[in-house]
C-alpha cells in the first residue's frame, strides 16, 4: 500500500504536465493544420522567412503552394506558410483629405511687432 502511495505524486505530476504542456501544443498544431488546409488562391500570406505574397496555386498532392510576390512566382511547402493575412477595409490615402473642407481653415497671423 505504501508503495502505491509513493507513485501517486509522480502520476499527478505526469497528468499535470500533460494538461499544461502537451494538450495546448496539440491544439496549436490542429489550429495550424486547419489554417493550412483552408488556404485558397488569392489569399495573402506570410512565410516563415517573412516573405509576403498572394497564393497563385495550391497543390494538395505535393503539399506545395505557389506564391505571387510582385510578379515573381515562388514554390513553397505548405509548412512554410506562417500565417494568412486578413486585411480589414482600408481607406486609400487620396480619400482621407476629402472630408475636411479647406474653407474652414482660419489662419492666425501673430507676426505683430511691439
Amino acid at each position: 500500500m505504501e508503495l502505491i502511495l509513493n507513485f501517486v505524486p509522480f502520476i499527478a505530476i505526469m497528468g499535470l504536465m500533460y494538461f499544461m504542456m502537451i494538450r495546448p501544443q496539440k491544439k496549436a498544431a490542429t489550429k495550424t493544420q486547419n489554417m493550412l488546409d483552408a488556404m485558397k488562391k488569392g489569399d495573402s500570406v506570410v512565410t516563415i522567412g517573412g516573405l509576403h505574397g498572394i497564393i497563385d496555386e495550391v497543390n494538395t498532392t505535393n503539399n506545395t503552394v505557389v506564391l505571387d510576390c510582385d510578379g515573381i512566382f515562388l514554390t513553397f511547402e505548405k509548412k512554410a506558410i506562417a500565417r494568412i493575412v486578413t486585411n480589414g477595409v482600408s481607406t486609400p490615402v487620396e480619400d482621407l483629405g476629402t472630408n475636411t473642407p479647406s474653407q474652414n481653415i482660419v489662419e492666425n497671423n501673430t507676426d505683430e511687432k511691439f
